[in-house]
């Protein structure tokens, strides 16, 4: 059988990359487990060059649920381990997805995929360092954040209204019972002025209000001060986590796409430290104080 070889660019994301190499190092060990050379590995998998058994192994092309049963069946591994790798080689397959991908279908259509993501979810933490978060933001600054977004991404499709009323009516998804949805924000984050004065101005009092009327009740929304005392505690990339009916999967927006984590391991080191950020904030009378004073340093 003939192998054609090719080697894929490397994820623009170190994290997807190094995830692709940790499942590499997995087959690997599988591998020599089972005292199997390279070349003999590559024979008994009908392979006419063993070239590819090395370049899946470091990583450095993408490694499919094909290749881990491969490496499974010639190397004899038992179906629990099996399950486990492919486990393992799914989360990897979809760590990195740029907007490109995303986008395929448009703004519009990204918004209604999140749609249905959103209506499962149980608890949901959203953590900001850049931007108001999309389930706070008002009709008005969705329209500039996604016009913003189609330009940056150099999209074709000019669907930003209809993007921005799916994200609006996501936002119903607040009011489920039984959910729980938490907000942190650096205090910069109320102080950046992407939109018009007259837009943040709205914006910002919709945040006020979210805290004085405390509805949805199912909202938490905390503020980290400037000068909150952070010794030990550093900002961290903005995220979101989720806890959905089957699992807990935490999302990072890149320039160029998304990173998505699911490993039991990398989702209790965003809660640990969400927990670490939550400490140091305020929330109530002390959020909207903060929330005052960035509106009153409006023209």
């Amino acid at each position: 059988m003939y192998v054609r070889i090719i080697a894929v660019p490397s994820s623009p994301s170190s994290a997807a990359q190094a995830a692709r190499q940790r499942l590499g190092a997995q087959l690997r060990q599988v591998r020599t487990d089972a005292g199997l050379s390279g070349v003999e590995f590559a024979r008994r998998a009908g392979w006419a060059q063993s070239a590819l058994v090395s370049m899946v192994e470091r990583g450095q092309r993408t490694i499919t649920a094909e290749h881990v049963r491969t490496w499974c069946r010639v190397c004899g591994v038992p179906p629990e381990q099996e399950a486990e790798l492919l486990a393992e080689q799914a989360a990897v397959a979809g760590m990195w997805i740029t907007h490109r991908q995303l986008n395929r279908a448009g703004l519009h259509g990204r918004q209604r995929k999140l749609r249905d993501k959103y209506w499962q979810v149980k608890r949901h933490w959203v953590y900001q360092t850049k931007v108001i978060p999309g389930l706070l933001q008002t009709e008005a600054l969705t329209t500039v954040y996604l016009t913003q977004a189609r330009v940056e991404q150099h999209l074709d499709i000019d669907d930003v209204s209809q993007a921005v009323a799916a994200r609006m009516e996501r936002q119903r998804c607040l009011e489920r019972p039984g959910t729980a949805w938490a907000f942190l924000l650096e205090e910069d984050v109320i102080w950046y002025r992407p939109a018009p004065a007259e837009v943040h101005r709205e914006q910002l009092q919709r945040l006020d209000d979210l805290l004085r009327t405390k509805y949805p009740a199912t909202v938490s929304l905390g503020i980290i001060p400037r000068d909150a005392d952070r010794r030990g505690i550093s900002p961290d990339e903005s995220f979101t986590m989720s806890e959905l009916p089957d699992r807990t999967i935490v999302t990072v927006e890149l320039v160029s796409g998304d990173l998505t984590f699911t490993q039991p391991y990398e989702t209790r080191m965003y809660g640990e430290a969400w927990d670490r950020l939550w400490s140091l904030a305020v929330h109530g009378d002390s959020a909207r104080a903060l929330i005052a004073k960035a509106l009153d340093a409006l023209p």
